[in-house]
């Protein structure tokens, strides 16, 4: 079974060597102690959300604060990708529905769109408060599943910015119900085009409830995205990103 994990920030953990003592505070500190009721002797993992793992033995809790040896390190690893979800606003929660599914199976980063037919809509102080929430979702989904590295969260982008965000990829993947060729036949052709191993950034688009305008598949066609079907039926908004998420880490060996 896996160690539980709580986060510390990065200038914390990282000049820690095995040996090292080290006490958690704060909200995870608390948690450890009295919601995790972790006691010395049990296995902790510490990281800090940016891919390095300190396996550790607790040896002390009390007042809200964890103690730990540190008794192995292991450093942030990579295999060259990044997978971003570009999740549009959706009602009932299930944006966030999507992004913490996705945040369990693997994905790196999260774009907030505003689509046109986006029923949600942020606007003015929800701009700034709504990416802060879904930062809030995404890092506990990760803590939830153990995992070293949370996934960052950009801030709301409408159309043009998604334009711009699908030039700065190696691909990017228009989820739509509309699409001829399979998610993962784009991608056995995108990766016969070049001979090396995938590198860089892989974005996969999610519409709203309403699906995306044609406009709007016009312009990331000619920015350079490609059109994919992830089956046979139509998925909801919420259910979209986290299938592809899974379709892409099998076709490109993250599983």
């Amino acid at each position: 079974m896996s160690n539980p994990v709580f986060y510390a920030e990065v200038n914390e953990l990282a000049p820690l060597v095995v040996g090292d003592s080290f006490d958690l505070g704060g909200a995870e500190g608390r948690h450890a102690v009295t919601v995790k009721r972790l006691a010395p002797g049990e296995p902790v993992d510490l990281c800090d959300g940016a891919g390095l793992r300190l396996v550790c033995t607790v040896t002390g809790s009390e007042a809200g604060t964890l103690t730990v040896r540190v008794d192995r390190l292991n450093p942030p690893e990579t295999d060259g990708l990044e997978l971003v979800l570009v999740q549009a606003l959706a009602k009932g929660d299930r944006d966030e529905l999507a992004i913490e599914t996705a945040t369990e199976l693997g994905i790196d980063g999260v774009v907030p769109w505003q689509a046109e037919r986006s029923i949600v809509r942020w606007k003015m102080d929800k701009a700034v408060k709504g990416p802060v929430k879904w930062r809030n979702v995404v890092a506990m989904a990760a803590k939830q599943a153990r995992r070293s590295r949370i996934p960052w969260v950009g801030e709301l982008v409408g159309t043009p910015g998604l334009v711009e965000l699908i030039g700065s990829a190696e691909l990017a993947l228009i989820l739509h119900e509309d699409a001829v060729d399979t998610l993962p036949a784009v991608v056995r052709d995108w990766r016969a085009q070049d001979s090396d191993s995938p590198r860089g950034r892989i974005v996969m688009i999610v519409g709203p409830e309403g699906g995306m305008s044609a406009a709007e598949v016009q312009a990331f066609l000619a920015a350079g995205a490609r059109t994919a079907l992830l089956g046979k039926h139509v998925l909801r908004s919420s259910t979209a990103g986290p299938a592809a998420v899974v379709l892409l880490s099998q076709e490109l060996g993250r599983w």
